[in-house]
């Protein structure tokens, strides 16, 4: 059989189990050759179980659990030969999931061919593991470098166990590791860690881009024991993890290693961190003799999961709010010249440039731009302190999950008044197959001042309404939030089929936008879902039920016409993919009962953990324009 229905080809019960006594820090050759063997079906099998989310088009990663296959093996056997190790593999990099669902395959929780479903929507396998969703997960990893800090809680809890983590040297950039050093060197608790260091993340090397950050140096400065050894050395690493377990307190093992040792096209490069191509795979499977079909015969035969619908009101040409964000501003600094742009303006990344925009303005307008690590704290305050001169503006961008960790930071900045744009890509759950933990849907949070203070947060529908928010608000002072997606959305079209954000538009801020004058009641929503609001309308009024529709770009401020407007017809209902407890809905009946305006009131956001996958995030969150249409109807009755 073919694709996901195929057998799992590669033959796992030749996995031998281990037992290795750390007080014996030299292997036999019995050993040595156990534990190689075991590093190569191993690694084989997570190259061909993570292809396949590069053949259904849901991305992943392969490098990362790749190169840490020889230390998960050595842990193995140490839990295999004492209870006196927690048997967890907590890890501080979530992506390396694939980790997690092999060992829940190696242990019997899962069929070794679910494997083949990694990422897919549904099949409980979604892009960092989440504890309670996929059996043999024994813990959720939440974001990047947020582990450690909660282990050194286990550890406290378990003073008899020694505690293991796997980190990464992206990882152990976050601040907060910093602070979980202090606090294990402190407590002198037993947490070991075994850091794979392959000068690799999503941006780029960290040896090129944040100059000064060595892992030993900075490890050792907390107080913690450090050996660094060649990762691939399989006695060198043995011999560090046997040192660190006889210290008493927190220590740690630097495993220096290409990324992706040993896989040809990714070896080494950024390509590794994330999922490996089918090409790719196919070619390292048949290198290690597997028969060419093997590999083919499943990766060829799984393919992107297309859900057809035919939207009303917007084009079928899509465009990428997320990278329009950078062109935007390139268009806004080509008026400058380059002195002046690099003393008025700096743009700071956090090893996202490529996914948030900031590449664009990178090699278009290197003068402003400033690289940086997976310090999002950090950095936004960079950012901040450069806006804290009146007539200078900084710019920051990361994933709108990680509006969550810069909210006090945001406040430090209220408070100086400075000039920050901030663009959180990745908001809402369209094409979410990193699952819960990267939902970005709590960015009301960023608007955290007293009444008598203002922030700004926008919300553009389509790649033309950016453009246009952009070119309108880059030079205003303050702190300002503009928002967009991982999916591409189309241009919103007006009945007549033109544009609607054409180039005679002008976005003015606070401003509701009136997409559709209504008698029967109105939809209000904004970014992606604005064009799903709007072919719900559209085919709601073929029905008969004249439903109006309001974009509301500017999520925070109060349009007191369009509100009373829509106030005083006979339903109300807000739409939106950020989170139903803390979005615009839970806001905007508080806003029309103080205004004594009583429509009948509902709102829909997102309510539940995800389902993994890309374009099922929407309608599993009973967000799709049927939903939609359903509600609309509940209301008007």
């Amino acid at each position: 059989m073919a694709g996901t229905e195929a057998t799992f080809p590669i033959d796992m019960s030749k996995l031998q189990k281990l037992t290795l006594d750390p007080s014996k820090p030299q292997l036999t050759a019995e050993q040595k050759a156990a534990l190689k063997s075991n590093i190569q079906i191993m690694r084989d099998a997570i190259v061909l179980f993570t292809a396949t989310g590069a053949a259904r088009g849901v991305s992943g990663h392969t490098g990362g659990a790749f190169d840490t296959v020889p230390e998960v093996t050595m842990l193995l056997s140490l839990f295999n030969y004492s209870d006196s190790y927690l048997p967890i593999l907590f890890d501080e990099a979530g992506h390396r999931v694939a980790t997690q669902y092999l060992l829940s395959a190696m242990e019997g929780h899962i069929p070794w061919e679910h494997l083949l479903h990694y990422r897919e929507a549904n099949s409980k396998l979604p892009g960092h593991p989440e504890l309670g969703l996929t059996p043999g997960v024994k813990f959720s990893s939440g974001r990047l470098g947020h582990v450690w800090p909660w282990v050194n809680g286990i550890a406290l809890a378990n003073r008899d166990k020694t505690v293991f983590m796997l980190g990464s040297d992206g990882s152990q950039q976050e601040g907060n590791d910093a602070e979980a050093a202090r606090l294990a060197v402190a407590q002198g608790l037993n947490v070991k860690l075994i850091i794979d260091d392959n000068d690799v993340t999503i941006a780029g090397h960290p040896s090129e881009y944040l100059k000064g950050y060595d892992l030993e140096k900075t490890l050792s400065g907390h107080g913690l024991k450090v050996i660094t050894v060649q990762g691939e050395d399989i006695d060198a690493l043995w011999g560090g993890l046997c040192q660190i377990i006889a210290h008493k307190g927190p220590a740690a093992v630097v495993c220096k290693r290409k990324m992706a040792p040993g896989v040809a096209d990714i070896e080494g490069t950024t390509h590794g961190h994330d999922v490996i191509p089918v090409k790719a795979a196919i070619k390292y499977l048949a290198s290690r003799g597997y028969p060419q079909d093997m590999a083919t015969n499943i990766l060829n035969n799984i393919k992107p999961n297309a859900v057809p619908y035919l939207y009303e009101g917007s084009s079928k040409e899509l465009g990428a709010n997320r990278v329009v964000f950078g062109e935007a501003v390139n268009l806004v600094l080509d008026k400058l010249s380059k002195e002046e742009a690099a003393k008025k303006v700096m743009v700071i990344d956090s090893d996202l440039e490529g996914s948030t925009g900031l590449k664009a303005i990178h090699q278009k307008h290197p003068e402003v731009f400033v690289p940086s690590g997976i310090m999002e704290r950090g950095n936004f305050s960079a950012a901040a302190g450069f806006g804290f001169d009146k007539d200078k503006f900084g710019v920051f961008s990361t994933f709108s999950a990680f509006l969550e960790m810069v909210i006090s930071e945001i406040t430090m900045a209220r408070l100086n008044f400075c000039n920050v744009l901030c663009h959180f890509s990745h908001s809402g759950v369209d094409e979410m197959a990193d699952n819960t933990c990267h939902f970005g849907i709590n960015s009301f949070f960023a608007d955290n001042g007293l009444a008598d203070t203002q922030s700004w947060l926008y919300f553009p529908a389509d790649p033309a309404q950016m453009t246009a928010v952009i070119q309108r608000v880059f030079f205003d002072r303050g702190v300002r939030f503009v928002f967009s997606t991982r999916s591409k959305v189309p241009y919103l079209l007006k009945e007549d089929g033109s544009r609607f954000y054409d180039e005679n538009y002008e976005f003015v801020p606070g401003k509701d936008e009136v997409i559709a004058e209504g008698t029967d009641g109105y939809v209000v929503s904004y970014g992606d879902m604005l064009y799903r609001s709007w072919d719900a309308v559209l085919r709601i009024r073929k029905e008969g039920l004249n439903v109006g529709l309001i974009n509301k770009p500017t999520l925070n401020l109060v349009d007191e016409q369009t509100l009373r407007k829509i106030g005083t017809s006979p339903f109300v209902l807000v739409v939106e993919s950020l989170n139903q407890k803390t979005g615009l809905g839970s806001k905007f009946g508080t806003w029309l009962l103080e205004r004594q305006l009583t429509p009948r009131y509902g709102y829909m956001g997102t309510n539940k953990e995800g389902c993994g996958g890309l374009t099922e995030q929407i309608p599993h969150q009973g967000l799709d324009p049927q939903s939609i249409i359903l509600k609309i109807r509940q209301l008007a009755q």
